[in-house]
């Protein structure tokens, strides 16, 4: 159950209770009414943490990204090789991006095409995210090839964490217009092989 305004941060109760209505049903379908009914606040409390709906489209993707980088911190500052980082981080987008309904939870999946043409101020918020992700999976990658566990024969790790995270976007869009999780189990195959791991390396891996 959510949190009540009156037990927390407003601003921040009004960003949580948004993100599932966007993830749903996306940024232009959801109106103002439907989500200060949702949050259980005054218009004059949503205007005064947001001065329009684009600002507050903004601010619930930089929540997203803030909450998703520090999980993805997390998972790659574990205590083992660069390699098993990687398959955690991936076992774990893999295992949580379809739920029960087979919905979506990534955001960028849900309103990349949709506000990229509708907002600057957003498609730059998706980019400052999607470019966290990219720097952490390259940063990761290139540990993973000073300590021996990952022998893919690809020298620019940016450029295959750009390749990686374009994969499972892709993939993630697919899974969610087919309801089902093949085409990201599709792209954990790729993964593997692109990093050069075998499909039984560090298989099973335990997601956090």
């Amino acid at each position: 159950m959510n949190a009540t305004p009156a037990s927390t941060d407003v601003r921040q109760h009004i960003l949580d209770v948004a993100r599932p209505l966007l993830l749903r049903k996306g940024f232009t379908a959801v109106g103002l009414t439907e989500v200060l009914a949702a949050a259980r606040v005054p218009k004059g409390s949503f205007y005064h943490y947001f001065g329009s709906k684009e600002a507050f489209g903004e601010a619930v993707i930089e929540d997203y990204f803030a909450e998703y980088l520090e999980r993805m911190d997390a998972l790659l500052a574990q205590p083992v090789t660069a390699a098993e980082r990687l398959v955690s981080y991936f076992d774990d987008w893999l295992n949580s991006q379809i739920d029960d309904e087979s919905q979506s939870r990534c955001l960028a999946v849900k309103l990349g095409a949709e506000v990229s043409d509708l907002s600057e101020s957003m498609r730059s918020a998706l980019t400052r995210g999607t470019g966290g992700v990219i720097e952490r999976l390259a940063r990761c990658i290139a540990a993973g090839k000073a300590d021996g566990s990952l022998s893919t024969s690809r020298e620019d790790a940016q450029a295959l964490a750009t390749v990686l995270y374009q994969t499972w976007l892709g993939a993630g869009l697919l899974a969610k217009l087919a309801g089902k999780r093949a085409p990201l189990d599709i792209a954990m195959a790729g993964t593997r092989q692109l990093l050069g791991l075998s499909p039984d390396t560090f298989s099973s891996s335990a997601n956090t």
